[in-house]
């Protein structure tokens, strides 16, 4: 989506991540917005969630015509370039500076990729939601095959691989400990409890800014957004269980199931398997008490208790960012790309 403001927003060339709240201070959306323009705003939201959160900016927008918005996801389509080799891969159709330095973290940066002698427009934005770097490149909605089959010739020798929402939404996703609306974002947990508050809360007014001020005021949450590492997959009959989706309990070791002071119940958010730790990774809010590396706790899965492992509120793979940042990586894993 496009948002166009006459009046000017500056400064542009960046990109946001960041969650829209509901009135009580709840998550709505998470996505990320592109200051384009002086008065020009880009809304990437979430592959399902495009129509609900047009509606919600129609809802909210000024009525006066000072604010424009323009459903544009028939013509922009994004590839996702990701990993350790994404930007020798990418130089081979560019020669803009692809460095840390050339195309830093959050930045959007206007390049002209050289596709089997097709010159194509592109909008890089360094960012990643599969634990290394690279970028989410935008073209035009009529140009995205080229792209992808000017990357898919040249990339035999970086180890390209193409893969889909089994890395992007789920194992390359819990492996950084990255929150997914629906999932761990969900409108009765606010921004404190999921990990997501900044240092600052700006000036403007925002829809639920009354309730996420007093959330703040109120001290540290309760509960926290934590990843755990199962420690044994074995059931009573001697299978492993892999475990995926979402929704089971979470209990002490006395197989007690776990409540905050509000009723709610502490479960699973996200489950699967992260390769890059060789180890099943589960999201999920727990009691600020028991939310703290090393805690040991049960799941239940298939009507069985699992033991698992807290491992803090950020995921397992790369805590510091480094390979997100500029830094030097602590495994070399093959580039992914994706397509949506």
């Amino acid at each position: 989506m496009c948002i166009r403001d006459r009046n000017k927003i500056g400064p542009y060339g960046w990109a946001t991540y960041t969650p829209w709240l509901t009135p009580d201070g709840g998550f709505h959306s998470d996505l990320t917005m592109h200051r384009v323009a002086e008065d020009t705003v880009n809304v990437v939201t979430g592959a399902f969630d495009g129509p609900r959160d047009l509606a919600w900016i129609k809802k909210y927008m000024p009525k006066d015509g000072s604010v424009t918005v323009t459903d544009r996801s028939r013509d922009v389509a994004t590839l996702g370039l990701w990993g350790p080799n994404a930007p020798a891969l990418l130089a081979t159709l560019t020669d803009a500076d692809l460095s840390f330095e050339g195309s830093p973290y959050g930045s959007l940066r206007e390049v002209v990729l050289d596709c089997a002698g097709t010159r194509v427009p592109a909008t890089l934005f360094r960012i990643s939601y599969v634990g290394d770097s690279g970028w989410e490149i935008y073209v035009a909605w009529d140009a995205a095959v080229k792209v992808w089959d000017a990357l898919m010739a040249n990339g035999g020798d970086f180890g390209l691989r193409p893969t889909g929402m089994g890395v992007y939404a789920v194992s390359g996703r819990i492996e950084k400990g990255y929150r997914l609306q629906g999932a761990e974002l969900e409108s009765e947990y606010n921004p404190l409890e999921a990990g997501l508050a900044r240092p600052k809360v700006k000036s403007a007014d925002f829809i639920g800014k009354e309730a996420y001020l007093a959330a703040r005021e109120a001290g540290e949450p309760e509960v926290l957004m934590c990843t755990m590492t199962g420690d044994d997959q074995t059931d009573s009959a001697g299978r492993t269980r892999w475990m995926q989706g979402g929704n089971e309990p979470l209990c002490d070791l006395d197989g007690n199931t776990i409540y905050d002071s509000h009723g709610r119940v502490s479960r699973v958010t996200t489950a699967g398997y992260g390769p890059s730790v060789g180890k099943v990774i589960l999201m999920g809010y727990l009691p600020r008490a028991m939310a703290t590396a090393g805690t040991k706790l049960q799941v239940m899965y298939m009507n069985e208790y699992f033991p698992v492992t807290v491992v803090g509120t950020y995921g397992p793979f790369d805590p510091s960012d480094s390979r997100l940042k500029g830094g030097e990586g602590v495994r070399q894993e093959s580039t992914g790309l994706r397509e949506t």
